[in-house]
C-alpha cells in the first residue's frame, strides 16, 4: 500500500553556490552523505531532490523533520537508497512503512527525485 508519494527538482546551479557557502555542507548532509558527495555536486543536487521528495511524500515537508533525518546513499551498484533517523524514523515507523523507493536523475542543469513511502499490507 502507498504511504505516499513525492517528486523534487533543483537546479544545480543553486547547489553548487549553496555548498559554497560556509555550513551548508554539515547542516543537509550526514556524515556518509558527505563522504559519497566528496566535490561532486551533481551528487549533492540529487541527494537533495530526494530529502524535499521524502518529506513531501511525508506530507509534513520540513516542519516535522530535518534534512540531516533523511540520508540518501548508493549501493554499489549505484542505486540510490534511504536511511531514516530521528523523527523521519518515527514517523515511518507510527506509518507502518516498510519500504522507501527512489529514483533520482539529473542533466545538465537539473537533478529531480522521486520517492515512493510503502506499507506492507496487513
Amino acid at each position: 500500500m502507498i504511504l505516499g508519494i513525492g517528486t523534487d527538482i533543483v537546479q544545480m546551479i543553486r547547489i553548487e553556490k549553496a555548498l559554497q557557502r560556509n555550513g551548508f555542507l554539515e547542516r543537509t548532509y550526514t556524515g556518509e552523505e558527505q563522504r559519497l558527495i566528496a566535490g561532486r555536486p551533481v551528487c549533492a543536487a540529487g541527494n537533495f531532490a530526494v530529502k524535499e521528495s521524502v518529506a513531501k511524500a511525508f506530507g509534513t515537508g520540513f516542519s516535522c523533520i530535518s534534512l540531516q533525518e533523511i540520508e540518501v546513499l548508493r549501493k554499489e551498484s549505484g542505486e540510490p537508497y534511504v536511511n531514516l533517523y530521528g523523527a523521519a524514523a518515527q514517523r515511518f515507523a507510527e506509518q507502518k512503512g516498510s519500504r522507501i523507493h527512489v529514483s533520482i536523475s539529473n542533466e545538465k542543469e537539473y537533478a529531480i527525485a522521486y520517492v515512493i513511502l510503502e506499507r506492507a499490507d496487513d
